[in-house]
């Protein structure tokens, strides 16, 4: 049997933690996040990480491997799980990649994009820009000059929208112009399953969610975190707005409401940017005999 790559994906909330653990087991394999926040080991409850017990079952990597202050990106994420997949290739037919980040998925799957190296005046700058001005208008003009980013892009983030400006402007071409090259030939096949529910389906999972990270100790979390808010790795639903309430500006039932209605946003980003996707064959997670039956299919192994 040839090598291949399970790809568990699906937007937040939808499922994806539980089926990639019987995945797992049943192929007698491990898994591979694809969760950029799950990376660093003080964001556990926040980023809805494997619980010990979930880590017992099946041997996880990229899970709290990081600190908050350790840089980290997805070309670096690209380099070290290819280098973790030729190991585990070496003991296992199949290994399941699983997250919900979508460029660290691209980045596993297609290779990381030729980004033009951004220059120090442009990118001195769009900060100049962003500290005198605000996000806001830089994200409007973000929707002007690359409207097709702008619709899968966390706008809220100022990384990502600052850079996509810094490459409009430094080449006169759109963000999305240099995110199309032709995909990398890996040395293994890759079968994409997405995961699916009705909206309200998974809106009442999101906000339920939210509820039990909570009750889990969320706030605790975020104040012993709030020392480091102005790094990229906490500019993050469930944090941003949990800071919000510990500075004393939002009530916590306010606060509580923000995440779940950004935790929804999200998922609608991501469902965007997975829709463009035409190799992903999607399930409802609950169809675990369905989605057996088409990644054997597609391993050609014998039913």
């Amino acid at each position: 049997m040839s090598k291949t790559l399970i790809v568990l994906l699906g937007p937040t909330g939808v499922g994806k933690t539980e089926l990639s653990l019987h995945l797992a087991q049943h192929f007698g394999t491990s898994i591979v996040s694809a969760d950029s926040r799950q990376l660093y080991r003080e964001l556990k409850i926040g980023t809805a990480a494997p619980t010990a017990e979930q880590l017992a079952k099946v041997p996880h990597y990229f899970v709290g491997t990081l600190s908050l202050t350790d840089y980290y990106s997805a070309a670096r994420y690209e380099e070290e799980v290819m280098t973790t997949l030729r190991q585990l290739f070496s003991q296992h037919d199949v290994v399941l990649l699983t997250g919900g980040s979508m460029m660290y998925i691209d980045a596993v799957c297609n290779g990381i994009d030729d980004i033009p190296t951004v220059d120090t005046l442009t990118r001195q700058t769009l900060l100049q820009r962003y500290q005198a001005e605000g996000l806001e208008p830089l994200a409007a003009e973000l929707r002007l000059l690359d409207s097709e980013y702008y619709t899968i892009v966390d706008i809220k983030n100022p990384k990502r929208v600052l850079h996509a400006l810094e490459i409009c402007y430094m080449t006169g071409r759109t963000y999305t112009s240099f995110r199309t090259r032709p995909q990398k030939q890996r040395p293994f096949s890759i079968i994409k399953i997405g995961l699916k529910r009705e909206r309200e389906e998974l809106y009442n999972r999101i906000n339920q969610r939210v509820l039990k990270m909570i009750e889990d100790g969320l706030e605790q979390e975020a104040r012993q975190v709030i020392a480091y808010r102005t790094l990229n790795s906490l500019n993050t639903v469930g944090y941003k707005e949990m800071f919000q309430y510990i500075d004393g500006t939002w009530t916590l039932p306010f606060a509580i409401e923000k995440i779940q209605q950004n935790s929804r946003i999200y998922s609608r980003k991501q469902m965007t940017w997975f829709k463009r996707d035409t190799a992903i064959t999607w399930f409802h997670p609950d169809q675990y005999d369905a989605i057996l039956t088409h990644i054997n299919h597609q391993l050609g192994a014998t039913e």
